[in-house]
């Protein structure tokens, strides 16, 4: 059967913030797509409650911006990437208020820029832009108001990324990115999409975790992807789990904001007996690696099931203000932060690693880019700094839509492509395979790579890993693909990767913490780099029925 065929000078794979960046800042004059596996909203953007870290007000400065990522990072930020962000941030701002993102304005008397600012976590000053405590979301609607707006502009919901099409992977000489075999949920059929660029947004991989704040898209897709094709990644070892996600069983990942923390709120044992100052001297202010290693140990200590975070003594008034999508979820949940302290519990929420960029986002395949989450660009090194994923998504968006536009990508260029192949699959009567791998890797990876880790836990999560990785590979060579098939893949060598780059960093240092190696290292003091070999052709060239 012949797959639909389509094509586009640029493919943008995700519709978050990166991805609709880089749509928004490409010229009209180019045809584009982008894909999103459910509808343009779907992604992690708007489960950002926090905001975008700018040093805007007259007492900050981009110096100390930069002080305090380096400083977040343990020491492993790329001094230069990180002044460049900061640099660009002003004009980051500037840009979403000319799409007209509602952010929070000043009161009479708070600075001297018109807007409000928050201060989370690692900051040493308020920096943090905001649209109350719901600034992703805010974000991701105005921006997929204004994509609609484009007629260059073609939305692909309901798709999901299978594998992208390189020139190595057809056995060419010369390597190149050519478009990439997309899953339409709809129809069930595998479509071909050419495109001469293609631009991975897909976001991290924290559902490798049981526990985690991130919506069901998160599952390390472009990760896997860029990885299968060629790509280097670095730092995956680094898995960011913000400190305080709600502790209750009707709402498993919904995140109780770092500017909680920024604003005055405490963290309290169960007791009600304040503990981060026996940990960290900035109290619960530390960055988020220092909290949620202090939140776990003493959960581990006491044998509780969560720990509380206490705002109820500021004005009820200023929190219902300050929080007032938090508040009313809670109140839905009978909580009422401005009475009680809320339950919480620390949940895989970031991957600070991913595919290796430079300063324009591209990648090492011709005509591929990686920006957002699922780029490792040397920004966060081993913790990333609050606020900071937003503002990189903004800073790399329009740098890689700069650079595809000075390329003037032409899908008239591109080679012809060989459909997808499914004439020897069938449909699968045990799709409970997926369901139960899916379930025991997240909890693997919570239970043997999570916030405290040793030698023998990797070790352990390597062999459940392997074993699954090799039955899944058989599913996906017999069987027809699905959504959940696509992730799982995807999931499990993400999952792979990550293991790899923990046994090779023989320290603890921001987010990677192992009881084998508890001190830091300067002498390791460098990015997790992994090598990819020669791509392999693609898999469904040798699907055969047994």
């Amino acid at each position: 059967m012949t797959s639909p065929q389509t094509a586009y000078d640029v493919l943008i794979i995700g519709s978050g913030l990166a991805g609709l960046t880089v749509a928004l800042q490409l010229p009209t004059r180019l045809r584009i797509a982008v894909l999103s596996k459910g509808a343009m909203t779907d992604g992690a953007t708007p489960y950002a409650q926090g905001g975008v870290s700018a040093a805007l007000d007259a007492a900050d400065s981009i110096d100390a911006h930069v002080r305090d990522t380096l400083e977040a990072s343990a020491g492993l930020s790329d001094p230069k990437i990180a002044r460049l962000v900061a640099t660009q941030a002003r004009e980051a701002i500037e840009w979403l208020l000319d799409q007209e993102v509602p952010f929070s304005r000043s009161h009479p008397g708070e600075g001297t820029i018109g807007l409000h600012l928050h201060r989370e976590g690692g900051h040493s000053h308020r920096r943090v832009v905001h649209a109350e405590d719901a600034t992703g979301l805010a974000i991701s609607r105005t921006l997929a108001e204004r994509v609609q707006e484009r007629p260059n502009i073609e939305l692909l919901e309901g798709r999901y990324a299978v594998d992208l099409i390189t020139g190595a992977r057809l056995g060419q000489a010369r390597d190149g990115c050519y478009g990439a075999y997309v899953l339409n949920q709809a129809s069930g059929a595998v479509e071909l999409i050419y495109a001469p660029a293609v631009v991975l947004a897909c976001g991290g991989a924290s559902k490798v975790y049981l526990y985690s704040t991130s919506p069901y898209a998160a599952t390390g897709d472009g990760i896997a992807m860029a990885w299968r094709a060629g790509c280097q990644v670095a730092n995956l070892e680094f898995n960011q789990f913000h400190p305080t996600c709600l502790y209750h069983p009707q709402e498993r990942s919904f995140l109780i904001s770092e500017a909680v923390r920024g604003e005055g709120g405490r963290l309290l044992l169960p007791t009600g007996e304040r503990f981060m100052e026996r940990f960290d001297q900035r109290g619960e202010l530390a960055p988020r690696d220092i909290v949620a290693r202090a939140i776990d140990h003493e959960m581990k200590r006491l044998g509780a099931e969560c720990l509380y975070l206490d705002i109820s003594h500021r004005p009820a008034e200023e929190i219902r203000e300050r929080f007032p999508n938090i508040h009313k979820r809670c109140l839905e949940l009978g909580l009422d932060m401005t009475r009680e302290p809320l339950p919480i519990v620390p949940a895989a929420h970031y991957t600070c690693g991913g595919v290796v960029t430079d300063g324009a986002g591209r990648t090492s395949v011709p005509g591929l880019y990686a920006v957002g989450e699922t780029a490792c660009t040397g920004l966060h090194g081993a913790n990333r700094l609050a606020s900071n994923s937003l503002l990189e998504c903004l800073v790399f968006g329009a740098a890689a839509a700069g650079d595809i536009a000075a390329r003037e990508p032409r899908y008239e260029s591109l080679p012809q492509l060989p459909e997808w192949d499914e004439s020897r699959v069938t449909d699968s009567d045990e799709q409970v395979v997926v369901s139960h791998n899916w379930s025991e890797l997240r909890r693997a990876m919570w239970n043997y790579v999570g916030i405290v880790r040793t030698d023998r836990r990797l070790e352990r999560a390597t062999r459940r890993i392997d074993l699954l990785m090799r039955e899944v590979q058989e599913y996906y060579t017999h069987f027809r693909i699905s959504g959940d098939l696509i992730e799982l893949r995807n999931l499990i060598l993400v999952a792979k990767l990550t293991v790899r780059c923990a046994f090779r960093r023989r320290e603890s240092r921001g987010l990677h913490y192992t009881l084998d190696f508890p001190e830091r290292d300067e002498a390791q003091c460098s990015p997790t780099l992994l090598v990819p070999g020669r791509p392999r052709p693609f898999a469904h060239l040798r699907r055969s029925n047994r």
